[in-house]
């Protein structure tokens, strides 16, 4: 999964000597400038959303920082010895989500945590990246387009995870895990009357669904259809968040000015509906410019899938590019109120 693309200079030199530098670190400059842009605007609609407290700001700072630290050392991980940890890695999350079930922490009202004594682990999160690798692990040396018992055993993997971080209750991640297994299946050239076989089945199944929801999440569906019918109660995060954005016009209201937030209408305006502290702020304008950055990290993550040169590398890199898109997609129409509300910060 490494880069192919360059970073123009202004000297031969000092190119070729950029060009070799992120070959050897395995980074794509194009791809990690993007992600650079979206990382500083979002501290900076965090520091705006949370009433300018630098303390947020520095936690999220300090997240990024691991997270970029990982990223790289990651990145220097030799694909095939990525492949041979990964059945490894699914069954320890298997495990450990069993574990949450039992022995878990709970806090506002769903067991989703270990406590591991200087700080809590949340196993759910560690699953949506071990189920897109262990399906592209099983799919590496298969014939693709996958045969349906392929797809059988791959629609295994996805589910027993799935119901397990469903049981917390975590539908959100549930449906995050649930999407990042089915596009490695998609990328892997699912065929088309599959995908509607699985549409029609997931359709057939939504009664029984509904049977085994939880109250607050057959609110959450119910408030979607309908927000008025308690403006109050839980149709008052979507009703704030369509406030706020409608607020924001074409251009917004600028930095630091958005009054929906600042005078706390909106709730979780620093996690789950943060887009909309930035539409109040920069307007429809604002909103366009940061979806167009999301979608050339989606499509350039496409493009390095292409690229890469192994079936594992490829199903893997594709399937997160894909499942990232659809993180995006499913924040953005919660807050837009196309999307019932799942609890998926941005």
């Amino acid at each position: 999964m490494s880069s192919r693309l360059l970073i123009g200079g202004t000297e031969p030199a000092r190119g070729a000597g950029m060009r070799r530098l992120t070959a050897r670190l395995h980074v794509d400059p194009p791809l990690l400038i993007a992600v650079v842009t979206v990382a500083l605007i979002g501290l900076a609609i965090l520091y705006s959303a949370t009433d300018q407290d630098m303390q947020h700001v520095w936690k999220q700072i300090l997240r990024l920082g691991v997270a970029t630290v990982g990223m790289f050392m990651v990145a220097q991980v030799p694909p095939h010895w990525l492949k041979r940890i990964t059945p490894a890695a699914f069954a320890t999350g298997i495990l450990l989500l069993v574990a949450v079930l039992i022995v878990g922490y709970t806090g506002k009202g769903a067991q989703r945590w270990l406590n591991l004594g200087l700080f809590r682990f949340q196993p759910a999160e560690m699953m949506k990246l071990a189920v897109p690798m262990m399906i592209a692990w099983y799919l590496d040396d298969r014939a693709l387009p996958p045969r349906r018992s392929y797809v059988a055993v791959c629609a295994l993997m996805i589910v027993v995870p799935v119901g397990l971080i469903a049981k917390q209750p975590d539908l959100g991640t549930a449906l995050l895990v649930t999407g990042a297994g089915f596009f490695v299946l998609f990328f892997a050239g699912l065929r088309w009357r599959l995908i509607l076989g699985m549409l029609l089945l997931g359709a057939a199944l939504v009664p029984v669904l509904w049977h085994f929801m939880h109250g607050y999440q057959r609110q959450r569906v119910l408030i979607f259809l309908n927000p008025e019918s308690d403006p109050l109660g839980s149709g008052y995060h979507i009703i704030q968040s369509m406030i706020a954005l409608g607020s924001g016009g074409l251009y917004g209201k600028g930095w630091l000015n958005g009054t929906q937030s600042h005078l706390n209408f909106l709730p979780e305006g620093s996690t789950d509906f943060i887009l909309a502290v930035f539409g109040e702020e920069f307007g429809l304008f604002g909103i366009l410019v940061l979806f167009a950055l999301y979608l050339f990290i989606v499509v350039r993550s496409l493009y390095i899938a292409t690229q890469a040169q192994t079936t594992f590398t490829r199903l893997l890199a594709g399937g997160l590019a894909l499942t990232f898109f659809f993180y995006v997609f499913v924040n953005a129409g919660m807050v837009t109120g196309l999307l019932p509300v799942v609890g998926l910060p941005l």
